[in-house]
């Protein structure tokens, strides 16, 4: 039975704690697998299925990561090329297999057999366009899974994309304003290492940066870490300096 079928005050609890934790993706101490784990087991919580895994793929289509609900679940997601995840994010639409008997993936379907489970179905972790990665479902009996535990599995794998994007999308503007911040850092050193060398040279500003540059090729170094021993050579004569 599952918390649609249940209707009560505490399936509803349920289900809307699934939600809230599938979106709760921006803390610091986030971690994907411990995340995908947790919507695998989520999965079974709410659908009544027997076994759920997570496979997550990069742009190219190759295994990234898993999540999975019991220990038999992730090697199957992993060491197969071919199953129903991967199929699911790469057509970007769900796949059923009902018996694993007459599955068109037949070394991953031997090895599920083999762990317990007779169908699986899939869904994509799709938010829009981008794909990245499927929901496979896996029950111990044979059959259809009916279309309100589909649109369920559906909106779970949804909620899921949401938070893993949001979570990248943090990370990555992250490490954007980081590298912006280094840049100009870098910048404003290179500054001031030129007005160092123009007043001690007394040449003009460009062609002290000329011989920044050429030094820094001719010692395969860095034009910062140049510019750091010039600017520290102004204000420490045992500094050493170009």
């Amino acid at each position: 039975m599952t918390a649609l079928d249940q209707r009560t005050p505490g399936a509803l609890t349920a289900l809307a704690d699934a939600f809230a934790a599938l979106t709760d993706t921006l803390a610091d101490e986030f971690d994907v697998v411990e995340f995908l784990d947790m919507v695998a087991a989520r999965c079974v919580e709410l659908l009544d299925v027997t076994a759920a895994g997570v496979l997550l793929v990069d742009r190219n289509g190759a295994s990234d990561v898993t999540g999975a609900s019991d220990r038999f679940v992730r090697p199957l997601e992993l060491r197969y090329r071919k199953g129903p995840a991967r199929d699911a994010s790469l057509a970007g639409a769900a796949v059923h297999c009902p018996d694993l008997r007459n599955a068109p993936w037949p070394r991953f379907a031997a090895a599920a057999v083999a762990a317990g489970y007779s169908a699986v179905h899939a869904v994509p972790m799709r938010l829009r366009g981008e794909v990245i990665g499927g929901l496979s479902l896996f029950t111990s009996a044979p059959g259809a899974l009916d279309e309100e535990r589909l649109a369920l599995a559906q909106a779970l794998a949804r909620t899921a994309t949401t938070g893993i994007l949001a979570q990248r999308a943090i990370h990555h503007s992250e490490t954007v304003i980081q590298q912006l911040q280094t840049a100009l850092d870098s910048r404003v050193l290179i500054e001031q290492a030129k007005g160092v060398l123009a007043e001690r040279l007394h040449i003009p500003v460009a062609d002290a940066f000329t011989v920044l540059r050429n030094h820094a090729r001719n010692t395969s170094q860095r034009l910062q870490d140049i510019a750091t021993t010039v600017v520290d050579s102004a204000t420490d004569p045992t500094a050493s300096t170009i």
